[in-house]
């Protein structure tokens, strides 16, 4: 089972590892758009404003084009503990047994705009790429990863699509399953859930990354939710809904 997360903006800064080294990320045949990405960003940075308007950033944020402007030579951490926020905290990777942390790098992934998935324990340095975004003479990173990246990810085994919308569209995996999350008020009345939709998504991760046995399947899928006290219903043969009370 491959459960893919979304990554977050906002980075774990510093690290103990030695600088990015292709070499050391999974899925090797990434490898050369992953170069030409940073290669590009680290060219850009050399261009305050204009690596600003391209990456979407205020004259607040120019810390994060010294980071694009350090990518071959900043110190790097594993994928789970660089990437933070709501999601990652809800799945609460710095608490998993020995155990669970090896099935976790076994099965977790994280889509990423600058190195298309990495794995849990892929060394990464900190970095600020967006999934929508668009760079000098490469144009749009649905257009420069969607050849590789496709291929890459098809597989057999069961895929948990929790990927964001910008990130799906880097590549598309026929027969994943995606999760969509909504609450339920006392009238039966639901609506999607926008500001817990990571919290939820990420503990349901963690339940999926840390459980024994291996899944291969959807309905195996919603039995291990339901164990774990959530409510999955399955809105189609691809699709399953997770329904909150809040």
């Amino acid at each position: 089972m491959l459960v893919l997360l979304p990554p977050s903006e906002t980075k774990a800064p510093g690290g103990s590892g030695a600088p990015l080294d292709l070499d050391a990320l999974s899925l090797p045949e990434l490898n050369p758009v992953r170069r030409k990405l940073a290669d590009a960003l680290v060219e850009l940075a050399a261009d305050v404003p204009a690596s600003l308007a391209a990456l979407g950033l205020s004259e607040r944020q120019a810390g994060e084009v010294d980071r694009n402007a350090a990518l071959w030579t900043a110190p790097t951490m594993p994928a789970l503990q660089r990437y933070t926020g709501v999601l990652y905290d809800a799945l609460g990777a710095g608490s998993f047994t020995t155990a669970e942390a090896d099935r976790a790098g076994a099965r977790l992934a994280v889509a990423s705009a600058l190195f298309g998935v990495v794995r849990a324990g892929d060394p990464i340095p900190a970095y600020r790429l967006s999934g929508g975004s668009s760079l000098p003479g490469l144009g749009t990173l649905r257009s420069v990863w969607r050849p590789v990246l496709e291929p890459a990810l098809d597989t057999d085994e069961l895929v948990v699509d929790l990927r964001s919308g910008a990130y799906a569209t880097l590549a598309r995996i026929p027969g994943a399953v995606t999760v969509r999350v909504v609450t339920e008020d006392a009238s039966g009345k639901r609506k999607t859930v926008s500001h817990h939709n990571k919290a939820y998504k990420g503990r349901l991760a963690a339940v999926l990354a840390t459980q024994r046995s291996e899944l291969s399947t959807v309905d195996q899928l919603r039995t291990v939710a339901e164990r774990a006290g959530m409510t999955m219903e399955q809105a189609s043969d691809t699709e399953l809904v997770l329904v909150t009370d809040h």
